[in-house]
């Protein structure tokens, strides 16, 4: 077990979100789908404590996250939102940044392969790629702290289809290189299907196993 969720409420700017969630997100990859406002993007927020729940308990393998370090957490558990988010500077700039917070090396160029970028990036700006490419990057950002978890908030939704192709053939690829484990947020159900061993519903209590589930 991963992620265990025991009825969590999660509030966002005095609203509430959702209210008494239960769920279990398992290893492996796991996609989840719901309508727009249900809380998809704030229940990975609480899942690498970018937020914490206003009641409930989130446990990551077995283990309370309020009990873990922040910072040390976030390493292990990666996120990658939804829109690209450069900061100033070369693409090398961007990926050290997480190592460097953590005094920790990394190796620009071996993140930058596994994100499906060419090495020869390394010394652009960042903020000059397209959309697409600026996304890899952030997934390189995430990627040089070495996690185990990825967080992916609609990673492709800004991105055309053959570049959506392309950012799911790497994923596919972390998995069968690194062994990582993913919770993919999107609206697309079919991407859903593509990309997770497993899908769920986010309602107003509980996350739903789709019918169409894999594993």
């Amino acid at each position: 077990m991963l992620f265990e969720l025991e009825r969590v409420t999660a509030t966002r700017g005095g609203r509430v979100v959702f209210e008494n969630l239960d769920g279990v997100l398992l290893g492996g990859a796991t996609g989840i789908v719901g309508p727009s406002g249900v809380g998809k993007s704030t229940l990975l927020r609480l899942l690498n404590r970018l937020a914490d729940p206003s009641s409930g308990t989130v446990r990551y393998r077995g283990r309370d996250l309020r009990e873990r370090d922040v910072l040390a957490l976030r390493r292990e558990v990666g996120l990658v939102s939804q829109l690209p988010a450069s900061l100033e500077g070369s693409v090398a700039d961007n990926v050290l940044y997480g190592p460097r917070l953590a005094d920790r090396n990394a190796d620009v160029v071996a993140s930058l392969r596994l994100a499906g970028l060419d090495p020869a990036f390394a010394p652009r700006r960042a903020d000059a790629l397209s959309v697409g490419e600026q996304q890899r990057v952030m997934l390189a950002r995430a990627l040089a702290l070495q996690p185990s978890v990825l967080l992916l908030d609609e990673p492709t939704s800004a991105l055309d289809v053959a570049t959506t192709t392309s950012i799911e053939a790497t994923l596919h690829d972390l998995r069968d290189r690194l062994g990582l484990s993913f919770v993919l947020v999107t609206h697309d159900l079919r991407q859903a299907e593509r990309v997770a061993d497993r899908v769920l519903t986010l309602e107003a209590r509980a996350l739903h196993a789709w019918p169409a589930t894999k594993a």
